[in-house]
């Protein structure tokens, strides 16, 4: 048996089958899956604007930290010459 015929051999079962599903409906989205794409955008783009928010205080108390020389992991410490300054960010922490 030469390698050619091996070759042509795998070839011809490597072949896909021509009697799958074909027609007008084949291949077609659903909703279903629309839906799922956009409940997938909206996770991400909920999860961006929350890290931003979470970001950026992070770098603001940690630019006042090192401004007022306290320590930037010590947040009770923080908050107080936060407050004192007037500066304390009143917003509610993500759940994240």
């Amino acid at each position: 048996m030469s390698s050619f015929d091996s070759l042509a051999d795998v070839y011809f079962l490597a072949q896909a089958a021509t009697d799958g599903p074909m027609g007008p409906e084949f291949g077609k989205a659903s909703p279903i899956g629309l839906l799922i794409l956009v409940l997938m955008l909206v996770a991400v783009l909920m999860a961006g604007w929350n890290f931003h928010r979470r970001y950026s205080r992070f770098r603001r108390r940690t630019m006042f930290a090192e401004d007022h020389g306290i320590d930037p992991f010590d947040d009770e410490a923080i908050d107080k010459a936060m407050k004192e300054a007037g500066i304390y960010d009143r917003r509610k922490r993500s759940v994240f």
